[in-house]
């Protein structure tokens, strides 16, 4: 089966993140699916909203790190897959759909990287979201910080990113991330996306693009500083550290070296 399952309802396509026994969490090969399923679903008439969610009991912890040593480990590699980690969360910020991220259970790293890229997240009281990057010595990409900020402002943002701590559905609603907590999360976000749906796509398209651009402005950031930032922390022996470490369910000892 699939790792990533698309189904309909009504007009509403539900893609489902489809590997629970790994707590959802995603593959290079998934992150490059991932994008062309949402082109695929851009261009199709009949869909006119899209809801992501994960199977079983978890929305997705994000990355594999088990595959880390193989696909991201040095600068080379990290470079090319933060390029297709960007290129799926692209693809959903960029459909003209209306789209919803389900989170039941963690959401973590890129987990939340694929949720913010979402128009809303809807949450239920088994949510658990973080971003745990500074555990790694990974430096969150550029698209995602700035996606982060755009919900929950500066202060939040770096509360979320320096203490790599978790945060549950209500916090998360407090802070900006989550915009509903329901108890029957899915038939609330169906119920959102049919009533989205049944309005004239063209304003939601151009009312989608115009609020997304003007949230995504990069403003004065040195684009190229930040990069060589992220790269230099993927050439590091912390980052190797913090590899070993998850594999080893150890604590990491950083160096900041």
């Amino acid at each position: 089966m699939s790792d990533i399952l698309v189904t309909m309802v009504d007009t509403v396509a539900v893609v489902t993140i489809n590997r629970p026994g790994n707590r959802n969490s995603m593959t290079l090969s998934m992150w490059q699916e991932m994008a062309a399923i949402f082109k695929r679903l851009d261009r199709d008439a009949n869909t006119r909203a899209i809801i992501l969610t994960g199977a079983g009991s978890d929305f997705s912890t994000g990355a594999d790190i088990a595959e880390f040593a193989k696909v991201r480990s040095d600068a080379a590699q990290s470079t090319a897959y933060e390029v297709a980690v960007d290129a799926s969360s692209d693809a959903i910020q960029g459909t003209s759909k209306p789209t919803i991220a389900v989170l039941r259970g963690y959401c973590l790293g890129g987990g939340c990287h694929l949720a913010m890229a979402c128009d809303f997240r809807f949450a239920d009281n088994t949510a658990q979201i973080g971003i745990p990057a500074a555990r790694l010595s990974i430096i969150y990409g550029v698209r995602s910080t700035q996606r982060l900020l755009s919900l929950v402002g500066v202060s939040a943002a770096k509360r979320i990113l320096f203490s790599a701590e978790r945060f549950d559905a209500e916090a998360g609603l407090k802070n900006g991330f989550v915009d509903e907590v329901s108890a029957e999360v899915m038939d609330a976000a169906i119920l959102f996306a049919k009533t989205m749906a049944a309005n004239a796509p063209l304003s939601i398209a151009g009312a989608k693009r115009i609020l997304n651009d003007v949230a995504m402005g990069l403003g004065i950031l040195d684009a190229e500083a930040a990069q060589k930032l992220i790269e230099e922390a993927s050439n590091s022996y912390d980052y190797s550290e913090g590899r070993n470490a998850f594999a080893e369910k150890r604590s990491p000892n950083f160096q900041g070296r």
